[in-house]
Formats: structure tokens, C-alpha cells, sequence
């Protein structure tokens, strides 16, 4: 359920929750990648409309109601007092609520203390979906994503301690062809730093309007193949050291669908990518067609 008339942006995962916004659009929103709130003005929702809209749902759907996703962009940048109010009202106005959810940028994991991150668990907030991207710096400066690599692998180790499962979302074909192995080196050394319960790819696709594709239309930017992105994902997988992750490439942007429990399936799922990289099995690939954004 979405309440408002504008792009809806969810994790996969996410697809039966119920979308509630608390902020609109993106507080960070420089990332030249990102299209998603391209001219949207970014705000934090009054308080009291939230909660007339969680109540005016539970209406008719108070019993149906089992995961939330607070959205915008990064509903966790939300003053506390709020985010608490919030979490309250959930768990009174639907009974079989399991969990709440939220995109957490690293800025805003990093201004809430330990104890704050643990008030929102208790209330409910169990999973947070961060966005790494890269574990290389120099990129990471580039994109304008706002966070140095010790600055996300804090905030995600801090969620980590306060109990919220981490989902720690990266893309492939960010660095182009040029440095398309450090990053995916790094990558692969960051998310071992973090240690996620769960880690997802997505591929980077070119959006009209962005800093990185008029970079690709002046060739100052050379984005990577097909089945160069199943290298980089080959080479995330082979330098990382997961105790527990659940990894997925199932976001529709991937053009190989992989779902993986790591460490226990490392060798099964290297062996599949080299098998179709070495083969240069494109038949094995999604269409163009069937990918989105």
C-alpha cells in the first residue's frame, strides 16, 4: 500500500509490507547515480499525519498488517522522538505485526547513539537496508555517496550491536570498466567488515538526468558488459568472508538471478559463475526487456 501518487522504491523483500512514508524523498539525494527523488524536495512528514495514516489503514486492515516499511529514502534520519511515537502506534494498531523496516544511510545510522538504535529495536524496527555500493573510497568520493568506507562499515557493525538485521545492498558496474576490479575487490573486503545477515546486488543502470550519465555521454565513463558484472559479483563473492549472509542478486536489475547462503554455498555459486563467464554463456542471461531499474 502506497498513500501517495510518486515513485515507490522498496527493497524486493519488502513487497508485501505496507509502505509507509515518514520522510519524502532522500536526505543525502547528491549520490550521481540516483535518479530515484531527482527534484524532489526532501521532508520530514508531520508526525500526526503519520499516525492518521497508520490508524485510518488499521481501519480495515488492522489484522492483515505484518511488516511495515517506513519510507522515503532514509525514514531513519527522523528525530527519535518520532520514530518512537511511530514504532508505538504500529504495534497498537496492528496486532500481528512482525516487523518494521527502513533504508539507513550511513550518516543516519551514525547520528543515532546505541542506546537509540536499541529503543527502535525493542519497539520493533528489525531490519535496515544500507547502502554500501563500494568498499573503495576514491569511488565512493567520486559518487558523492557521503560516507567513507570506516564510516559504513561503523554504521552497519552499529546496527549489528543494537540487534537490527542488516541487509547491505551493492552495485556492480558502479566504477565502470576502468577500476571495476578494485571495486569489486573492495566490496568484497567491506561487506567481510560488516558481516551482514543478508547482502544483495544490483547492476548500475545509466538514468537520463544523472551526474554519472552525462559522464557516460561525454566518455568519461565506460560502463562494464553483461557478463563483466557476473566478474565483479564472482570476485565480491571470492573475497568475502560471510559467517552467516544470505546473498542475492535477485533485484531486477541482475542478469544472472542468484540466491545463496554463504559461507555453505560459496564453492556451488563460484563455480556457476566461472562456468558461465568461461563459457560466455549469454543465453544464461536476462534479456534486456525483462531488467528494470
Amino acid at each position: 500500500m502506497n498513500m501517495y501518487d510518486m515513485v515507490v522504491i522498496r527493497p524486493p523483500s519488502e513487497a508485501d509490507s505496507l509502505l509507509l512514508p515518514v520522510t519524502i524523498g532522500c536526505s543525502h539525494n547528491t549520490c550521481t547515480f540516483c535518479d530515484a527523488y531527482m527534484g524532489i524536495k526532501f521532508r520530514i512528514r508531520h508526525t500526526a499525519d503519520v499516525i492518521k495514516d497508520i490508524q485510518q489503514i488499521a481501519r480495515n486492515y488492522s489484522w492483515s498488517v505484518r511488516r511495515v516499511f517506513l519510507e522515503n529514502g532514509d525514514a531513519l534520519i527522523a528525530p527519535q522522538a518520532m520514530l518512537l511515537e511511530i514504532l508505538k502506534e504500529l504495534n497498537r494498531s496492528f496486532p500481528r505485526l512482525e516487523r518494521s523496516g527502513t533504508y539507513a544511510s550511513p550518516r543516519s545510522v551514525l547520528l543515532k547513539s546505541a542506546a537509540e538504535l536499541k529503543e527502535l529495536r525493542e519497539l520493533g524496527l528489525k531490519i535496515a537496508y544500507l547502502g554500501v555500493e563500494t568498499g573503495d573510497d576514491t569511488l565512493l568520493e567520486k559518487v558523492k555517496k557521503g560516507a567513507t568506507s570506516a564510516e559504513i562499515i561503523e554504521a552497519g557493525r552499529k546496527l549489528k550491536e543494537a540487534g537490527i538485521t542488516v541487509s547491505a545492498m551493492v552495485i556492480l558496474g558502479l566504477a565502470g570498466v576502468e577500476k571495476s576490479m578494485q571495486h569489486a575487490v573492495a566490496t568484497g573486503k567491506i561487506l567481510t567488515k560488516i558481516d551482514p545477515e543478508f547482502a544483495a546486488t544490483l547492476v548500475l543502470t545509466l538514468v537520463p538526468g544523472t551526474p554519472l550519465y552525462q559522464e557516460w555521454q561525454e566518455v568519461k565513463f565506460s560502463p562494464i558488459s553483461p557478463l563483466q558484472t557476473l566478474v565483479e559479483l564472482n570476485t565480491i563473492i571470492e573475497n568475502s568472508a560471510f559467517t552467516d549472509c544470505f546473498f542475492t542478486a535477485n533485484h531486477a536489475s541482475n542478469y544472472l538471478p542468484i540466491k545463496v547462503h554463504l559461507p555453505r554455498q560459496k564453492e556451488a555459486v563460484l563455480k556457476l559463475l566461472d562456468d558461465v563467464i568461461n563459457r560466455k554463456d549469454v543465453s544464461r542471461l536476462k534479456p534486456e526487456y525483462l531488467r528494470a531499474l
